[in-house]
């Protein structure tokens, strides 16, 4: 007769093949997606109309400050990545790195 230390054992490592053979095998249903959902609208909604008096009265932004602004932007980034180099070329530790030490026992 067989025992049953060897029967429980046998059937779970059984059950566990059968169940990762099962999931492998068997195809994931696909995900429903819900036809009558609609995502928020994150614009805001346009009351005015296009012809009011407040859309002819918009000026185009002048091309001059267009350029001053990306100039000036185009320098700061270039006096950053002058820093950022030169922080880069040095190493942060020069000698070897110190390991922590053993901390001691608590004594009870």
């Amino acid at each position: 007769m067989i025992s049953w230390r060897l029967t429980v054992p046998a059937v779970l490592v059984a059950a566990a093949i059968a169940g990762c053979i099962a999931y492998f095998v068997t195809p994931t249903p696909p995900q429903l997606i819900k036809a009558d959902q609609q995502s928020p609208s994150t614009a805001p909604k346009a009351t005015g109309r296009p012809d009011s008096a407040a859309s002819k009265n918009v000026e185009p932004p002048s091309t001059e400050d267009d350029i001053t602004a990306y100039q000036r932007a185009a320098e700061a980034i270039l006096k950053r990545a002058q820093n950022a180099k030169a922080s880069a070329d040095e190493p942060a530790i020069a000698g070897p790195v110190p390991l922590p030490r053993r901390r001691p026992l608590p004594r009870p």
